[in-house]
């Protein structure tokens, strides 16, 4: 698992701490990174297990359509052992696929945490390999909720920050309609002082 948590900042206000790569805070300790403090809706993994169930039965359903084309046609191509054994094909790819779309949602609930801390957006998103935003408000230049259907359905909403560059922008998926909305409500805002402040 690819985890950048051995990254260290200034957890008082979620910038790099002063002094650069390998600084010390004053103690003399480096202070690990902590998760953000918000949790995503629990109904997040209902849209998950509903997307991971939506692919599973592709790739289920598309190993048994192609199991029973080459069953049918008897591929000469293949060797004879790859023949006699093609039905197996759909059970491995569930086998593998199934418990992969049950705990996937589950790993993903507990990883995904928020927070808007002063005036920095720290956001943990990921399963297998994860990923720390750190976006200061300061260069926040659009805020955009979003919802797709099953988020319209489920009562949830994506809140997407985007900077001026791709790298500092971030996503938070998951959260509920009316925490999206206040969200990128306030982050309108605190940009919108923040550059009437810069002027």
């Amino acid at each position: 698992m690819s985890d950048r948590a051995d990254e260290h900042r200034d957890v008082t206000n979620g910038a790099p701490a002063a002094g650069g790569a390998g600084a010390r805070p004053p103690g003399g300790d480096r202070v690990p990174l902590r998760a953000p403090a918000n949790p995503v809706s629990r109904k997040a993994v209902t849209l998950w297990l509903l997307e991971q169930a939506f692919w599973a039965v592709v790739l289920v359903g598309g190993s048994f359509l192609l199991a029973r084309w080459a069953d049918g046609g008897r591929w000469s191509w293949l060797p004879g052992w790859a023949l006699d054994g093609v039905w197996w094909l759909p059970a491995v790819v569930a086998v593998l696929v199934v418990p992969a779309a049950i705990v996937e949602p589950f790993w993903r609930y507990a990883v995904h945490r928020w927070e808007l801390s002063g005036d920095v957006v720290y956001a943990r998103s990921g399963w297998i390999s994860r990923e720390w935003a750190f976006v200061p408000v300061s260069r926040i230049q659009t805020v955009d909720k979003t919802q797709g259907t099953l988020e319209r359905t489920l009562g949830l909403a994506t809140v997407e920050i985007r900077t001026a560059s791709h790298a500092g922008s971030s996503t938070i998926q998951g959260l509920d309609y009316e925490v999206a909305a206040a969200l990128a409500e306030e982050l309108a805002r605190r940009a919108e002082e923040l550059r009437d402040d810069a002027t």
